[in-house]
Formats: C-alpha cells, sequence, structure tokens
C-alpha cells in the first residue's frame, strides 16, 4: 500500500506497519522527523504517479497492508467505547471518523465487510494518519455484530434523528458503549436500527436537516468522552 502526506507517512512511520521505502521531493526532505530516514527522492510529478493522488505534499511511502483488528476483542476493557459504522462509503468520511475515534480514545471502529468503505491510502490520508494507531475491524453483518455487543454487556445507542430518539445528552454512557452511525442520506437501515437501545438525536437548529456522518460522530464522541469525565 502506498500511504502519501506528510501526516500519514509520519504517523506510518511511528505506527505498527513495516514502512520499506519512503519518496520524498528534496523540499520535503528537510523535514526534521525524517532525518536519518533513507529516503528516495523523487519529483512531485513521481510521486502523483506512485500514489495516484496530487495531494501528496510531496512524501509518501510504501508500507504494509493494513491488518484489521477482531471486533470482538475491542470490547475487551470495561470502559470501551467503540464506533461501528452502517455502510458508510464515502473514503473520507471514515478517515474523518477514526481521526475523531483516535483523538477521542475510543477502542476501535467496526466497519463492514461489504458496501462499506475500508482502510485504503485515501483514507489514510483523510484520517491524518489516526488509521496507523486506532484498531479498525471488520464484520460481515453489523446487525449481528451488535447483538454479540450486547451480550458482553456493551449498550448500543443509535444515531437517527427517530420520534422516539432522545436528546444525546441525556443517556450517561457508562461501561461499554457503542455508537452506530449511519450512512449520510440513507442514516441507520431499519434492523441495525431495531438492534440498538436507544436512539439519540443532535437537534438542529438551522434550515439544514442533518450533520456530515464525520461531524455527528465528534459531536457524539466527545459527549460520551465528557460524560464518562463526569461520572
Amino acid at each position: 500500500m502506498i500511504v502519501y502526506g506528510r501526516n500519514p507517512v509520519r504517523e506510518a512511520i511511528r505506527g505498527p506497519r513495516e514502512v520499506s521505502t519512503v519518496w520524498a521531493t528534496e523540499h520535503a526532505a528537510r523535514e526534521p522527523w525524517l532525518e536519518g530516514l533513507p529516503l528516495r527522492r523523487a519529483s512531485s510529478e513521481e510521486l502523483e504517479r506512485l500514489a495516484g493522488a496530487a495531494e501528496h505534499q510531496g512524501i509518501c511511502a510504501e508500507v504494509a497492508d493494513y491488518v484489521y483488528a477482531e471486533a470482538d476483542a475491542l470490547l475487551e476493557r470495561d470502559d470501551a467505547v467503540v464506533v461501528a459504522l452502517d455502510q458508510v462509503q464515502d473514503p473520507h468520511n471514515l478517515g474523518a471518523i477514526c481521526r475523531v475515534a483516535e483523538c477521542a480514545g475510543a477502542a476501535g471502529v467496526v466497519i463492514g465487510e461489504r458496501r462499506a468503505a475500508q482502510v485504503t491510502p485515501a483514507v489514510c490520508r483523510a484520517s491524518a494518519g489516526a488509521v496507523e494507531h486506532l484498531a479498525v475491524a471488520r464484520v460481515r453483518n453489523l446487525a449481528d455484530w451488535l447483538a454479540t455487543a450486547k451480550e458482553s454487556d456493551a449498550w448500543v445507542y443509535g444515531a437517527a434523528p427517530a420520534p422516539e430518539a432522545v436528546h444525546y445528552g441525556e443517556p450517561d454512557y457508562s461501561g461499554r458503549v457503542v455508537l452506530v452511525l449511519g450512512a449520510e442520506g440513507r442514516g441507520l437501515r431499519p434492523r441495525v436500527a431495531s438492534t440498538c437501545d436507544q436512539l439519540v438525536s443532535i437537534p438542529m437548529r438551522g434550515r439544514i436537516e442533518s450533520l456530515n456522518v464525520s461531524a455527528a460522530a465528534a459531536v457524539l464522541m466527545y459527549e460520551i468522552l465528557q460524560s464518562s469525565r463526569r461520572g
């Protein structure tokens, strides 16, 4: 896999994946964190061909394939918080959510094996390298996995603007928590929503009906973080 951009490459070097080759332009090679590393000099055009994108910021690296975590292992801690995504297909949204989850201290992110964005170079770029330090797991059937999570004493909260949803600040979010977010435009699928213990909503004060899924993830994740601190 070729990751590109300053933050994704820097975090790949800091993370557990093997980095076999780093290419950089003359200017980018002056970055202090690259000091002592064997670099291959390359032009901006060469980097664009390697990365398959123009947003390489003068640096890219060949790294080992991303290793997905086991979903059940994410709930080992008594206070684990896991973000589960129901068919989020935009790689930029997945990357942004992974960045929020990592910054907020989540145990990991669960995605589907099909009809969902996977960890690709674009996701690495959108996450600013957060995926290098965050466990991302794949499951065959999200609703089935949520039922398994509930058997592990996790409370499952789905984000949805449904009539039965409560204000996102009402739950105390204690213990193991799984926060489920649906794809923008479609939201949670009915079976996934029905598997949740409770639906939560973010009030909309303007004329737009909903937040981007990554923005909603940020609001809800930090409410969960604040709730645990209050507890």
